[in-house]
């Protein structure tokens, strides 16, 4: 019992700096913060800041299916975050960095001054 508070101790704060961090991207991009708060909802906001098409949340409840749907949503988690880089004027590696440390790299994306611009996508492009 000790532990699970102790856990909880500490993964809260990570928590609610990741909460924030999303939140200030989905402002940034100019779609409403509090939408990174309700569950799917806001994996449809996060499709069409990525000027995705809608259907496109779909492919993450791919991990659904074993083995292949977690290769499959790492392939799209990968591409995303390349393009979420890429609409923010970031280089590819920072994009990996979205993958690996998602709560470091979307702290800076929130905070830092990048600007999103949805013009740095060309419609149709995988990244």
């Amino acid at each position: 019992m000790a532990f699970a508070m102790a856990s909880l101790m500490f993964f809260v704060p990570f928590i609610l700096i990741a909460i924030i961090a999303m939140w200030r991207v989905f402002t940034k991009a100019g779609q409403p913060g509090w939408a990174i708060l309700i569950p799917f909802y806001n994996l449809y906001v996060y499709t069409q800041i990525l000027k995705r098409p809608g259907w496109w949340m779909l492919l993450y409840f791919a991990s659904a299916i074993p083995v292949i749907g977690y290769i499959g949503v790492l392939f799209v988690s990968v591409i995303d975050s390349l393009r979420l880089a890429k609409l923010f004027g970031k280089p590819s590696a920072f994009g990996v960095g979205l993958v690996f440390l998602g709560f470091i790299f979307m702290s800076i994306l929130a905070f830092g001054g990048s600007e999103y611009d949805e013009s740095r996508v060309l419609e149709g492009e995988l990244v």
